[in-house]
């Protein structure tokens, strides 16, 4: 089995761990795209990121990974034999990493239905896809900028509905469809059609760092990588199983988060302001806002009798949801309005820090230094 880079191994690019981190703690938030240039760690962080989430209790001999525990998500299959009274069986697995390749088409993507058997014998006989196997999981698709758009719809409807129905000649099969969504792609190469941008929750993007001392670390990381793959993850492995631990405890976390009103009102003013077309976006913030909350306690240790939302937790969501969403204006204006929430964001950062209350970031540990 090959070696996974660790994911606290990764120099700088803060703001797309971060973006994965609150997707993992809550996959309602609807994915994250990263737009960057070649070689700036995207598929890295991707992998990266699924190899440090926990095991997850399924039903053992069910190809769609249905959650024994939530009788209400269950596949077809499941819930016919819990109907007959059968004992589903359990076993704990690894959360899979499923990765989808460029060309797949859409029979590939959401399963097909065998209407001759079912015709003939009266049982549905259902051969599952990619979204089967990514179901609790992480599905990656690289390039999906170079995905076929209707293949991509189809991505994006389960990703924000949860669930995969195929329909054919009147017949249906359903199972659950929950799973982190991860997309990259270089602008070089072509963009995705604004309507399919929209959809995608989060947007960062990254560029290649210009720091030399950053630079010289990326360097020296992947060269001990490379050479030891086996010892530069036992290395960094406390660091991996620290931050494994943090998600966990975020997830139990989240839905304890509560927000108010003027929450709310917050929200729609920066909508509002930067003359976001649609809802989507709002709802984003929100969704985003009380998963950077819970991984903000989570860090912190901290554990109040009612967990809330707080402005930090609303700008660090915007600044992640906004962006892509923003309309086409002349550089320098969105340049502008961009800066605009990038102040008011630092500003909430030393507000919070002053009253120790820090932002929820990934610190740079000394690990992977030469001593």
């Amino acid at each position: 089995m090959p070696y996974i880079f660790p994911f606290t191994a990764i120099v700088g690019q803060e703001t797309m761990k971060t973006a994965l981190i609150l997707n993992a703690i809550s996959p309602k938030i609807g994915g994250v795209l990263i737009r960057g240039e070649r070689g700036t760690a995207k598929s890295t962080a991707a992998r990266a990121l699924a190899a440090l989430l926990p095991e997850i209790e399924v039903v053992a001999d069910c190809p769609f990974n249905c959650d024994p525990n939530r009788l209400e998500r269950l596949c077809d299959l499941c819930r016919e034999r819990v109907d007959r009274g059968e004992s589903l069986p359990r076993k704990w697995r690894k959360t899979r990493f499923v990765d989808l390749p460029v060309s797949a088409t859409e029979d590939r993507v959401v399963g097909t239905l065998d209407i001759e058997a079912a015709i003939k014998t009266g049982q549905k006989k259902f051969e599952p896809g990619v979204l089967a196997a990514a179901n609790r999981g992480l599905l990656y698709v690289d390039e999906v900028n170079l995905l076929d758009d209707h293949v991509v719809d189809l991505l994006l409807d389960s990703a924000a509905m949860g669930r995969n129905v195929v329909e054919r000649e009147g017949i249906s099969f359903s199972h659950p469809a929950r799973f982190i969504l991860v997309g990259t792609m270089n602008p070089e190469e072509g963009e995705l059609r604004p309507q399919l941008l929209d959809r995608f929750a989060l947007c960062v993007e990254i560029r290649g760092i210009r720091d030399l001392q950053a630079r010289a670390e990326i360097l020296e990381r992947t060269v001990q990588f490379e050479s030891d793959p086996e010892g530069f993850r036992a290395e960094w492995e406390p660091y991996e199983q620290q931050l494994s631990r943090t998600i966990a405890r975020a997830r139990e976390l989240l839905p304890t988060v509560e927000y108010q009103p003027c929450d709310l009102y917050t929200i729609a003013e920066l909508t509002s302001k930067f003359e976001v077309d649609g809802h989507r976006a709002d709802i984003v913030i929100l969704k985003t806002g009380l998963a950077h909350a819970a991984l903000r306690l989570a860090q912190d240790g901290a554990h109040p009798a009612a967990p809330t939302l707080t402005e930090l937790d609303i700008l660090v969501a915007a600044e992640l949801a906004l962006p892509h969403r923003l309309k086409r204006l002349p550089f320098q204006e969105t340049e502008n309005r961009l800066g605009e929430l990038s102040s008011r964001l630092e500003e909430a950062r030393r507000q919070a820090s002053s009253s120790k209350a820090p932002a929820a970031t990934l610190v740079e540990p000394d690990a992977g230094k030469k001593k």
